[in-house]
């Protein structure tokens, strides 16, 4: 396909994707998290749950950042099962200067592209290729959810691109803003980032730690469940 083509079918995926997340955010969510970082900015997590995409299921989830100077929000077209990506489509605004930017998977040849727009042109490109399916670094405290039978000790292998080992290291008691909850505490290898989820039927990411570049906490202030 030539690159005008190519340019062309990305924008309208650009267009349909964003016009779908606007057309759901207008509705209310599944589930919203509310979570402080470092008590000077903030992320939501919302989820849709179930939607038809490219003739398939798959999860809608939402989540956004803002931050002094920063803004992210990030649109995730997932497997509802695996909660491993099909495309994230996400809209960047740093200091006066916003990009697009948008990931898409292949689960079965695990790998993804990653394409950058500025002001509606494409200025970067690039694949990324893993050793097995890539998971979404948003989606990775949410997916541990569902995990059962867990215990001190219990292992998980995930792909961010980078390979990670993300093991259940205790359980123990974590104080946050919206309270205190005893939570299941996974650690990555390398040491990456730290995830605390509630130890109870909603399995709630209550708090989850970045350790890599610039440290950073996110810290439940607020969960609102949705009773449609």
């Amino acid at each position: 396909m030539n690159p005008i083509k190519i340019i062309v079918f990305l924008a309208v995926l650009s267009a349909c994707v964003i016009s779908c997340a606007d057309l759901f955010a207008g509705q209310e969510a599944l589930e919203t998290i509310f979570y402080d970082i470092n008590h000077i900015g903030t992320s939501v997590y919302q989820n849709f749950g179930s939607i038809e995409f490219r003739g398939q299921k798959a999860n809608l989830t939402i989540f956004k950042t803002d931050f002094p100077g920063f803004k992210d929000k990030e649109v995730i077209f997932s497997d509802g099962d695996t909660s491993i990506p099909f495309l994230v489509q996400r809209e960047i605004y740093i200091f006066f200067h916003n990009e697009n930017i948008t990931e898409e998977y292949s689960p079965r040849g695990h790998n993804f592209k990653l394409t950058k727009f500025e002001k509606g042109k494409k200025v970067e490109e690039y694949y990324i290729k893993g050793r097995g399916p890539i998971q979404n670094a948003i989606l990775v405290p949410f997916s541990l959810r569902g995990s059962s039978g867990l215990r001190i000790g219990s292992s998980f292998n995930i792909i961010l691109p980078g390979e990670f080992t993300v093991k259940l290291s205790s359980i123990e008691d974590v104080t946050v803003p919206a309270g205190k909850f005893k939570s299941y505490h996974f650690r990555s290898e390398p040491p990456k980032f730290e995830i605390w989820i509630s130890a109870d039927n909603a399995r709630i990411p209550v708090k989850i730690k970045g350790l890599g570049g610039i440290p950073y906490a996110l810290e439940m202030k607020k969960r609102v469940v949705s009773q449609r």
